[in-house]
């Protein structure tokens, strides 16, 4: 997951909550927590407890998020976030709990006399996980048209550009879709299936292949051992466990957005 993709998720992720977005740098931001997202991801219920048993001003954290440290000219503190650090991972759980689907509009300004045709689009964040004695996982984000079936990837990133609503603007026209969204999140599906399949699977052949060499180390630890101990069937499911070559697809989060 490149840090441009963990930015244009953060920013989607706390418009979508309601916090705002208090500084947009290319590679940090910086966002005001609302009451109900401090209590979710701040771990701090006894702040809270205390705040709400005395009625004192609440005062949820500010947050500074560094998406790409490596490219940060600026002296910045905040918290590094990458994928599979901690704190996305708790967006991603975040995002499940709450509801992992929304429907939004492009905002448009009021021209008079003017009406303004939207058009659907079904996106779909997908994360694609690759595990044996080693992990990698991958962000892929794919949005269809549903009305003429076209797919573009990098849908996050597209997103991230165009100033969003939940609310329709008016003299605004959203068009009724041709394509239903399940069949639509088919066609995605069948996208990120056929990009697993065309991926480069050298690492289950070189996982393999760690295997095979553990797996003769053993051998060779209890070689001549007739009765072998309830531990060598135990190390011996747990080799096989650990460089087990698999493949997991989760659907991070996906909405219905009208654009222009």
């Amino acid at each position: 997951m490149y840090p441009q993709q963990i930015h244009s998720y953060l920013l989607q992720f706390f418009n979508e909550n309601h916090c705002q977005i208090l500084n947009d740098n290319d590679h940090y931001i910086n966002v005001q927590l609302t009451v109900d997202m401090d209590k979710k991801i701040m771990n701090r219920p006894y702040y809270w407890k205390y705040l709400e048993s005395t009625d004192g001003e609440p005062s949820p954290a500010q947050l500074t998020f560094i998406t790409d440290k490596n490219r940060l000219v600026e002296d910045v503190k905040g918290e590094v976030i990458h994928f599979g650090s901690p704190r996305l991972s708790q967006l991603f759980e975040a995002t499940k709990e709450m509801g992992s689907f929304v429907q939004m509009y492009e905002r448009v300004a009021d021209k008079l006399g003017t009406q303004t045709i939207l058009t659907p689009w079904l996106a779909v964040n997908y994360k694609i996980s690759y595990y044996s004695d080693q992990t990698k996982e991958i962000l892929y984000s794919l949005g269809i048209n549903l009305m003429t079936g076209q797919v573009k990837e990098g849908f996050q990133e597209l997103l991230s550009t165009v100033d969003l609503d939940t609310a329709m603007s008016e003299n605004t026209f959203n068009l009724p879709y041709i394509i239903k969204p399940i069949r639509a999140l088919e066609r995605l599906d069948g996208i990120i299936d056929n990009f697993i399949q065309k991926a480069d699977h050298t690492w289950a052949e070189e996982a393999k292949l760690r295997w095979q060499k553990d797996r003769r180390v053993l051998e060779y630890f209890y070689e001549g051992v007739e009765n072998k101990p309830d531990c060598y069937e135990i190390e011996k499911e747990a080799m096989d466990q650990q460089y087990e070559a698999r493949i997991k697809i989760d659907i991070i989060n996906g909405g219905l957005f009208y654009l222009k």
